[in-house]
C-alpha cells in the first residue's frame, strides 16, 4: 500500500469535513495517510506521494480558490504523471463546471483519476457526499 496525502483548502469548513472523511477512511482501511491544509505543504513535497486526494471548493465563476490552492495546483500539475489522484470539494452555485475542468487538468497531466468523477457537495456535505468521500479513501488505501 502506498502512502496517501489528503490536501485541501476550505473557507467555510465544508471541504475540510470532506477531507477528514477521506483521510479517516484511508486509515480505517489500513492505509497510510497524512492530512494537510494546502498552506502546510509544498507542491514539491506533495509530488513525493504516489496517491493524492485533493480538495477545493468552487470559487467565483466556478474556479479553484485563487489565493492558495490554484497556485499550489498549478505548480503540482506538471508533477502528476503516473500518480493516483482523487478530487473533492463543495460548491454553492453553478453545476460543477470547476470539477469537470479540474478533472480534465488532472488527466491531461497523466494522472489516474480515482473514483471517476470527483465528489462534489452542494454547501455542507450530506451523508451521501461523506459516503462517497469514504469510498475514495478506501480505494486510495488499496492502491
Amino acid at each position: 500500500m502506498a502512502k496517501t496525502a489528503v490536501i485541501y483548502w476550505s473557507g467555510t469548513g465544508n471541504t475540510e469535513t470532506m477531507a477528514n472523511a477521506v483521510a479517516d477512511a484511508v486509515k480505517a482501511a489500513g492505509g497510510e495517510c497524512e492530512l494537510f491544509s494546502v498552506s502546510d505543504i509544498s507542491a514539491e513535497t506533495a509530488a513525493g506521494y504516489p496517491n493524492l486526494a485533493l480538495g477545493c471548493p468552487a470559487m467565483g465563476a466556478e474556479v479553484l480558490e485563487e489565493g492558495e490552492f490554484e497556485p499550489f495546483f498549478s505548480e503540482l500539475e506538471s508533477k502528476l504523471g503516473g500518480k493516483n489522484v482523487a478530487l473533492f470539494g463543495s460548491y454553492g452555485w453553478g453545476d460543477g463546471e470547476w470539477m469537470r475542468s479540474w478533472q480534465e487538468r488532472v488527466t491531461d497531466a497523466g494522472a489516474s483519476l480515482i473514483g471517476g468523477e470527483g465528489v462534489i457537495a452542494n454547501e455542507a456535505p450530506d451523508d451521501e457526499a461523506l459516503e462517497k468521500c469514504a469510498e475514495l479513501g478506501k480505494t486510495l488505501a488499496g492502491l
